[in-house]
């Protein structure tokens, strides 16, 4: 049996994972989708909050799991499972990065999206908050960025239930080391018809830190909702190997 810790992107909660938890569930499998600090149900104030409160909130789920652990993120979730493998490192048997951020040491998610071209399709999808340290997401952009392939009943729950991103995010280096993060197994998930971290990106992150095995789905930057079976059937085999 496998523990899933599945980890949220930007703007979204544990509730991005209602679609794909219980088919893990059917497979025997245990699942934790929580809420990061600040996210989704979570009351904490988002001027609070910085990356090493996320990474510390999700080492905690870790060494609470009984069973093997497999690390998923998701888009931003990427940055927290890269920290949380620097921690405990022993606890994880896979990392898998879902159409996530992988970023090098010393670099930010910020970095990443500067290294390749604009997506036109993104363009003023990011709209900051009169706290100036919060986002949210032009309502017009949601299908448009995240949910291109999905259903739009399921866009429409999304864009519901999307909430404000701290901006630190962007712009807080990952600390990583080859000695701890570094021996940590690591896996891709890429979709290729993703508007948020387009493919291209995705890909030179991937060359940057290379993992094995890469799963290729045809999908959004949302397979949760447009392909959950196909995302589930990926995670088990990233757990066996």
């Amino acid at each position: 049996m496998t523990t899933f810790i599945l980890v949220h992107g930007a703007w979204h909660g544990g509730w991005c994972w209602d679609e794909v938890a219980p088919l893990l569930r059917a497979a025997g499998h245990q699942v934790v989708a929580p809420d990061l600090p600040g996210m989704g149900k979570d009351k904490t104030p988002l001027s609070k909050v910085d990356l090493s409160t996320w990474t510390l909130s999700i080492s905690d789920e870790v060494v609470q799991a009984f069973d093997d652990v497999v690390l998923v993120g998701h888009s931003r979730g990427g940055i927290v499972i890269s920290e949380v493998a620097e921690i405990v490192p022993d606890r994880i048997k896979t990392l898998v990065y879902l159409a996530a951020f992988l970023v090098p040491n010393g670099k930010t998610l910020a970095d990443m999206l500067a290294s390749v071209p604009d997506n036109p399709v993104a363009e003023g999808a990011i709209v900051m908050r009169e706290d100036g340290y919060s986002s949210v997401i032009a309502p017009a952009k949601v299908e448009p960025v995240f949910y291109n392939t999905t259903p739009a009943a399921l866009t429409a729950r999304a864009a519901s239930l999307l909430s404000p991103e701290p901006m630190m995010s962007f712009t807080t280096p990952v600390r990583i080391s080859d000695a701890r993060y570094g021996r940590v197994k690591r896996g891709y998930i890429e979709c290729v018809r993703d508007n948020a971290i387009p493919i291209m990106l995705q890909r030179k992150m991937q060359q940057a830190l290379p993992c094995d095995p890469v799963v290729t789905l045809d999908t959004d930057h949302s397979p949760f909702f447009s392909a959950p079976d196909a995302l589930c059937r990926a995670l088990i085999a990233m757990s066996e190997t």
